[in-house]
């Protein structure tokens, strides 16, 4: 059964940082993408971050363009979200999600998210 499991939520303060992990042992090659999503609330869930799993390309969304680094670490079949500067916008549960192709951050396969809250 392939698993995705998130870590690292939790509630901080306008300007903090953050940094979320996923267990992705079964995507780290570079013919999976995989990524970040965001539910914010009262909203859709929406792509925010990809490694797209070629050339370590990796996409952003502008809203967190500059602020937000995705990263993954081979070793450990775990893949980041380092979130700086987190802004009250950010609130949302983040889900980490994972392909079977690479070039695109789709959502074969979805871990059961983690909860940010940035509120003073």
């Amino acid at each position: 059964q392939v698993q995705l499991v998130e870590s690292g939520g939790g509630q901080v303060q306008p300007g903090g940082s953050l940094r979320l992990s996923c267990a992705a042992s079964a995507f780290m090659s570079d013919e999976n993408s995989i990524g970040w999503f965001r539910r914010a609330p009262g909203k859709e869930r929406e792509g925010i971050a990809c490694s797209l799993g070629r050339d370590g390309s990796t996409w952003y969304d502008d809203s967190v363009k500059g602020r937000f680094t995705i990263s993954r670490d081979i070793a450990s079949g775990t893949l980041f979200l380092q979130m700086d500067n987190l802004k009250p916008e950010d609130t949302g549960v983040y889900y980490c999600a994972a392909d079977s192709f690479s070039g695109l951050c789709f959502g074969e396969y979805w871990g059961q998210g983690t909860q940010v809250t940035v509120s003073s």
